[in-house]
């Protein structure tokens, strides 16, 4: 018996490029999006036809060919180059265009912006088409790995650090060359005054870096990638990275709102959850997200902003008093509204003078009330309470009320708010672990915000294929008129706009 044989390489065949490619093939779908909307709209920078010199190629090629690429887990954009050559998808995407690495390279590069409106675009075409359900929406965020490396991050206790062990190197050096004779080797002696002449470039750039820490006014700075930071990721491991935020609906856990940012969750909350709103074009919905977002002034934007948060109310720890047992935490002490009043476990009523003060943190600012009695000095718990001598002191945030309402609806919703992991956990387990995106190949943080915005935008394709299938999701596009578009568009160049707007009203609105 012989082998299987295949087809002769002389061999001549009659076929086109379209009878490769099957009618359910996500590349169709590729290539009617792409040709359905106006780059110049969405301000892609579209190259633009000109009488002389060498023709161009037109910028629909480029998001297609990263369209597809991320979807096929390629990025680079030299391997990006490779596949428009071998790859027969990409061969009938492009009909056989084959730009240079850096061309393709480049429109990555100048168009953030415009992916970020791209993906705006595309979230309402997924609502046109019914595949949002605009109701529930959990939120999250992971870490994306920079291309700043730990050594190139500096805080102004590594500079220290680093200067203190150049002045003790150099002084070493310099007892060693005191201590040299004419007989030692001049060898030697030039070797010692050239790690000197280094330790002193070195002290010059530390001293450089840390002028221009004190300039910038942040805890930390990066040489590599200014943007990039120092971020908790896990535990007490830190990454050099960005912090993607992403809002997920839960009808078919598409992503309907997504931004990347440099600083942890804890003041990320009212950003995203008002981007999802503006992105629909809704009035109100219910905002699922997990106790690194708990935060007194963030819920109470939302709240302003007609959203309705469950957030996960963080353990019960000690107050703002040394000496507190389980049973006398914060939360064991009833506040009355009408009265503006506290009702310890002893039945004593802590009031307060109406008098507000500000505290101010690394991370925020707020005003509160203390609430006080005169009784906590001869209660005979007050070991049990508080060790302060004057008696036990508690205090009340401006964003108080807000903060106790999510708190209820957090207690009395359980089966709704455990959904959050299944509407939102799998997208980043998905983009980081099997598509392998978990850094970014950008620097900056415009850039990595539009390279973001592209990934979640192949997400919702992916995704959207995957419920629809290939044919029915172009029949919905095709649907999908051109007064609506045109109006889509319009406010997509607003809408940017109105959210910083309104953003910067609710924090202004709320300051102290």
């Amino acid at each position: 018996m012989q082998h299987i044989t295949g087809i002769s390489r002389q061999q001549l065949r009659i076929s086109s490029l379209e009878d490769a490619i099957a009618p359910d093939n996500q590349v169709r779908f590729i290539d009617a999006f792409v040709g359905y909307i106006d780059l110049y709209k969405l301000d892609f920078a579209v190259k633009t036809i000109k009488t002389e010199g060498r023709p161009s190629f037109n910028s629909k090629v480029f998001l297609k060919i990263y369209l597809y690429g991320y979807l096929n887990g390629v990025r680079s954009a030299r391997d990006l180059e490779k596949e428009c050559i071998r790859n027969m998808e990409m061969q009938w995407l492009l009909e056989a265009i084959v730009p240079n690495y850096h061309s393709i390279s480049d429109f990555r590069k100048n168009n953030p912006v415009a992916l970020k409106k791209l993906f705006k675009l595309f979230v309402l075409f997924l609502k046109d088409a019914d595949l949002i359900g605009c109701e529930t929406i959990a939120i999250d965020g992971t870490k994306s790995r920079s291309h700043n490396s730990k050594k190139a991050n500096f805080n102004q206790k590594k500079i220290d650090k680093h200067l203190e062990y150049i002045e003790d190197k150099t002084q070493e050096y310099l007892t060693a060359l005191e201590e040299n004779d004419v007989k030692e080797s001049p060898a030697k002696i030039q070797n010692i005054q050239q790690k000197i002449d280094r330790l002193k470039g070195n002290k010059l750039r530390y001293e450089s870096l840390e002028e221009k820490l004190k300039q910038s006014g942040e805890p930390q700075i990066s040489t590599t990638d200014s943007d990039a930071r120092a971020l908790l990721v896990q535990g007490q491991v830190v990454e050099i990275s960005f912090n993607l935020q992403a809002a997920v609906d839960a009808k078919h856990n598409l992503v309907v709102a997504t931004h990347t940012i440099n600083k942890n969750d804890r003041s990320a909350l009212s950003a995203i959850a008002i981007e999802a709103k503006e992105n629909l074009g809704i009035e109100t919905y219910t905002a699922l997200v997990d106790k690194g977002y708990h935060n007194g002034k963030q819920i109470e934007i939302c709240k302003q902003a007609n959203i309705t948060t469950i957030v996960a109310q963080p353990e019960q720890g000690k107050s703002n008093e040394n000496g507190t047992t389980k049973d006398y935490l914060v939360a064991q002490f009833q506040y009355n509204q009408d009265t503006d009043t506290y009702t310890c476990p002893q039945s004593e009523t802590l009031k307060t003078t109406g008098s507000w003060h500000k505290k101010t943190t690394d991370r925020d600012s707020y005003n509160f009330k203390k609430y006080r009695t005169l009784k906590c000095k001869a209660c005979p718990v007050k070991h049990l309470c508080t060790s302060r001598a004057g008696g036990r002191e508690i205090d009340r945030s401006q964003y108080a009320d807000a903060v106790e309402e999510n708190n209820k609806r957090y207690r009395e919703n359980p089966q709704l708010y455990r959904k959050r992991q299944e509407i939102n956990e799998h997208i980043f387990g998905t983009i980081k672990r099997q598509w392998g995106y978990n850094h970014t190949n950008l620097t900056g943080l415009e850039k990595v915000n539009g390279e973001h915005s592209l990934i979640m935008l192949v997400y919702n394709i992916k995704r959207s294929i995957n419920i629809l299938g290939v044919p029915d999701l172009i029949a919905k596009l095709k649907k999908w008129n051109s007064p609506y578009k045109a109006k889509v568009l319009f406010l997509l160049k607003t809408k940017y706009i109105k959210l910083q707007l309104d953003f910067i009203f609710y924090q202004s609105k709320f300051a102290a």
